[in-house]
């Protein structure tokens, strides 16, 4: 059985246009910019988490809206409340003999990607403690992508 406090995080959106996108969620919806990712992403929330949306470009710039009938997300994410219920998590993954996409340590988490049946993208994640997160000198935000130790991670469990 999955561990009782998971629940869903933030979601990755793959969009066509990052300012139209951006003048959407930002600009209509009130959501705050945290961080830009280059000039293909950007991050928002609501009351300073690092991010509960994601806009990107990375895999749709310019591309037409999907047919109907489709689905459109870049990727769900669903936070573990620890590392010890993602490594959990990620062993049952492994078990079920679903391949793993990708492993990524963000600084402000530790991340594993996979796709579910029907394609979705699908991350299974937990954050580091706000007081670990990596900061900028003058105080902002620094996120990276470098690579997750996989086996540490299922051995925490």
């Amino acid at each position: 059985m999955i561990h009782p406090q998971t629940r869903i995080g933030h979601v990755h959106l793959t969009v066509a246009d990052l300012d139209r996108a951006l003048a959407f969620y930002r600009d209509v919806l009130g959501f705050e910019l945290t961080l830009k990712y280059g000039a293909d992403a950007v991050f928002l929330s609501a009351g300073g988490y690092h991010h509960h949306i994601g806009l990107n470009t990375w895999a749709g710039r310019g591309a037409p809206a999907p047919p109907p009938g489709t689905t459109g997300l870049y990727h769900l994410a669903i936070l573990f409340p620890d590392r010890r219920a993602l490594g959990v998590a990620v062993r049952r993954v492994i078990d079920a003999g679903i391949a793993l996409e990708g492993a990524a340590d963000h600084g402000v988490s530790e991340a594993v990607y996979l796709r579910d049946p029907d394609g979705n993208g699908v991350e299974l994640y937990c954050d580091r403690p706000e007081s670990a997160w990596p900061r900028a000198p003058d105080g902002s935000l620094v996120m990276y992508t470098r690579p997750l130790d996989l086996k540490a991670l299922v051995a925490s469990q």
